[in-house]
C-alpha cells in the first residue's frame, strides 16, 4: 500500500475554499480511480494555513494513475488557485 502526503500552504482567506474543494471536487474524483482506498485532509493546529493531504491507494501503479489521470489534471487548475506551494513525500505502508 502507498500513502501520499501533500502539504498544502494554503492561501489566507482561502481555507474554507480549499476545505470544500477538497470534500466536494477532489476527494470525490479520486474515489473513482482505480486502487483508491481513502483519503483524508488535516489542517496543523499551530499554523492553520497547512493543511495535510493523506492519500492511500493500493500500490504505486495506482498511485501514479491518479496523479496522471485526466481527472486529476483537470482539477489542478481550480486548485493551484487556493494554494501559494506545496511539498509531497510518498511513503509505503509496512504495518
Amino acid at each position: 500500500m502507498i500513502e501520499r502526503h501533500i502539504t498544502f500552504h494554503v492561501i489566507d482567506g482561502r481555507a474554507a475554499d480549499f476545505e470544500a474543494f477538497f470534500a466536494t471536487r477532489y476527494r470525490p474524483a479520486m474515489s473513482k480511480s482505480p486502487g483508491y482506498v481513502d483519503a483524508w485532509l488535516l489542517r496543523e493546529l499551530e499554523q492553520p494555513a497547512r493543511n495535510q493531504m493523506v492519500l492511500r491507494f493500493d500500490n504505486v501503479d495506482a498511485a501514479t494513475g491518479w496523479r496522471t489521470s485526466a481527472e486529476h489534471e483537470a482539477l489542478q487548475p481550480d486548485l493551484t488557485a487556493l494554494h501559494s506551494g506545496m511539498d509531497i513525500v510518498a511513503y509505503e505502508v509496512v504495518v
